[in-house]
């Protein structure tokens, strides 16, 4: 589910799960775990294979499994999200293609943040379901303000230069060198001061952190357990998703 290479002192995580690497239980547990296991990089790069990045939530679970599911994959997705937010050093997110929903946050959870092409935004509100708290603290820190209510309110889906001009992402570059762009990006910041870095990107999220530290997602987990929601989420997959 996760490819681990090392260039040099940095590490490069790589989601590999699927033709689309759509976040449920396992995967969101298995990157934190490699988180974890990184820790003491110098910097962070993650990526993906293929096409996509990461298409988000994995729809077709959460319908079939119902609330039994949701109540294993919803803590985990929140621990996904909080493990790279609240990783201590650089980390540079690299959409090989598509970031959508989760895959956009997951990116815009990176203090850098590198695309190709593909499709760009956050339409859970078009799926039908409510934002964790964590998500949207992610999104709140990393986007512009007003770009940011557009694409949360509206569910607006963009193109990568798009994405470039409305905060989703730092730069658009040619799939062939994305890795060597994000390379490139990591090298400097991992070689600042250790303690210095780790404590000012501490601070600069901190009012974010307060924010996710003190919320109670407990209505957004009753939401996404909602008949309700689920059948919204299967609207949004008939509407969405091509017949075979």
């Amino acid at each position: 589910m996760i490819d681990h290479e090392t260039h040099g002192d940095i590490a490069v995580l790589r989601l590999s799960h699927g033709k689309v690497s759509a976040l449920d239980t396992e995967l969101c547990h298995a990157l934190t775990v490699a988180l974890d296991d990184v820790r003491d990089a110098a910097a962070l790069v993650l990526t993906g294979t293929g096409s996509t990045f990461s298409a988000g939530v994995d729809l077709f679970r959460v319908v079939r499994g119902g609330t039994a599911y949701v109540a294993s994959f919803f803590p985990a997705l929140v621990r996904c999200f909080r493990a790279l937010f609240e990783f201590p050093r650089p980390a540079i997110g690299a959409a090989n293609g598509h970031a959508v929903a989760g895959g956009s946050v997951l990116i815009n959870a990176c203090d850098r943040r590198l695309g190709t092409t593909g499709r760009h935004g956050i339409p859970e509100l078009v799926v039908g379901v409510a934002f964790p708290c964590v998500a949207l603290e992610i999104m709140r820190c990393a986007v512009p303000h007003g770009a940011f209510q557009e694409l949360v309110l509206t569910g607006t889906i963009v193109d990568a230069a798009q994405a470039e001009q409305r905060g989703l992402l730092d730069a658009v570059v040619d799939s062939d060198t994305l890795l060597e762009h994000a390379l490139a990006e990591a090298a400097p910041l991992a070689a600042q001061p250790r303690a210095a870095f780790e404590r000012v990107k501490r601070d600069l999220r901190a009012p974010f952190q307060r924010t996710i530290d003190e919320a109670d997602d407990g209505e957004v987990l009753a939401i996404w357990s909602s008949e309700e929601t689920h059948a919204a989420i299967s609207a949004y997959l008939d509407r969405t998703v091509p017949k075979k």
